[in-house]
């Protein structure tokens, strides 16, 4: 379904009646003399001294236990480039909203004006007391890798750059099922990469972590293999053992996924893939091929795009409100493989269930097929779906500081959320 929306619309939408798209409300009641003595003082101090006791009290006496910070220094914002902390704001107050409307989940947006890894990773640091999570958002690469993998070493809350494992596990879901339509096991499938920043870089480890072993992946140089000498540490872990050309990784390959921009590959490529091959071409907002253009030269192909136009969009907001649903509600310290992979699965498996009535009648009579391999966003089902696979995966892994944890009380608990 498309919905296309003017420059003056947008600009009006943002600028009122209230500039900005959050706020700050309140859940106690604040009306009387007693309210306010038990809100403020005296009475605050009294959690106050059970926190310094224990810090784990947080959970129980503040809003940490449903708190995440959006953080982001605006240099790499999806279709905008690097445009700096502040010009970043919008965006990162619209994933706030993402996360609240989606999965009831608090957040606080904010911009650090620091491109240093150092210190970009002090001030995240210095503020995680207030959060029960961290999502990182619009990190250029490389220091994106850096950033994340030195915040998850030293902070005992989740942290995910969302750049890079919501597409992974998006896309990941959209494998599982593209790969079961073509009777296919991920270990037999030759996958080709385009693209080696932040998000090919998560999906190629998510990707070979579901079982792909023949995984080719090229950057603007073309394909990223052994014989090369600018690479640098994060590519250097898909090399190919041989130089081949662009067009021998195409030839005969199960699966490309797109993660550059307009053009990188052409129908003439895709015409030398399998005869039923998956393509995301995931370059927004105009894809590397469009899927009419794939559909001449390969008519069984399956298609998936990051618009809202076409079937099959891969969309992170299928994974990441719902990951911190889960991630926030068994209070974990990390969110790991395991607990991204139990999304995936999650999210490929709703879309093999039939659709809402609410949901027919603004997207058709959907059914698991060739254009329909993983759900619409609006589907509520992935609130409790999504968000119960990754508590239960927290629990089982050990990361989780909830351990009297109840799957099929949880998932009740989440049905009557919504």
């Amino acid at each position: 379904m498309s919905v296309k929306v003017t420059r003056e619309e947008a600009l009006n939408y943002h600028k009122g009646p209230n500039p900005g798209k959050v706020a700050i409300s309140t859940t106690t009641k604040l009306i009387t003399q007693r309210d306010l003595s038990l809100a403020y003082s005296p009475g605050v101090a009294y959690p106050c001294e059970e926190i310094k006791k224990d810090p784990e009290l947080a959970y129980d006496y503040t809003s940490k236990r449903n708190l995440v910070a959006v953080i982001s220094n605006g240099t790499a914002v999806l279709g905008l480039g690097d445009i700096g902390a502040l010009a970043s704001k919008p965006v990162m107050e619209g994933k706030a909203v993402l996360f609240k409307k989606f999965a009831a989940v608090d957040s606080f947006d904010i911009e650090i004006d620091a491109t240093d890894v150092d210190k970009f990773c002090e001030a995240v640091k210095a503020i995680s007391p207030t959060f029960g999570g961290i999502n990182l958002e619009d990190i250029k690469a490389p220091e994106c890798f850096d950033i994340e993998k030195r915040l998850i070493e030293e902070l005992n809350i989740p942290v995910m750059h969302d750049d890079q494992h919501g597409t992974a596990i998006i896309t990941t879901a959209a494998l599982m099922n593209a790969s079961e339509m073509m009777n296919k096991k991920a270990e037999d499938m030759k996958v080709v990469v385009v693209g080696a920043g932040a998000s090919a870089i998560a999906c190629s480890t998510m990707y070979k972590e579901f079982g792909v072993k023949n995984l080719i992946m090229c950057d603007s140089k073309g394909v990223i293999h052994k014989g090369r000498t600018d690479l640098n540490k994060y590519k250097k872990a898909f090399m190919a053992e041989t130089a081949m050309t662009v067009e021998e990784a195409f030839t005969d390959a199960d699966m490309v996924l797109g993660l550059s921009r307009p053009g990188t590959f052409t129908k003439e490529h895709i015409s030398l893939m399998s005869e039923e091959p998956i393509v995301f071409a995931l370059a927004n907002p105009t894809p590397e091929l469009f899927p009419e253009e794939v559909k001449e030269v390969k008519p069984k192909a399956i298609v998936g795009t990051g618009r809202s136009d076409f079937p099959n969009q891969v969309n992170n907001v299928l994974g990441f409100p719902f990951i911190f649903r889960g991630a926030l509600d068994v209070q974990t310290r990390k969110i790991n493989m395991t607990m991204k992979m139990a999304a995936a699965k999650a999210i490929a498996n709703l879309a093999k269930e039939p659709l809402s009535d609410d949901l027919k009648k603004e997207f058709g009579d959907l059914t698991f097929g060739r254009e329909y391999i993983i759900p619409v966003p609006f589907d509520k089902r992935l609130f409790v779906e999504v968000s119960s696979a990754v508590a239960n995966a927290a629990v089982q892994t050990g990361v989780a500081r909830i351990k009297e944890f109840d799957l099929e009380t949880y998932k009740n608990k989440l049905s009557k959320m919504i």
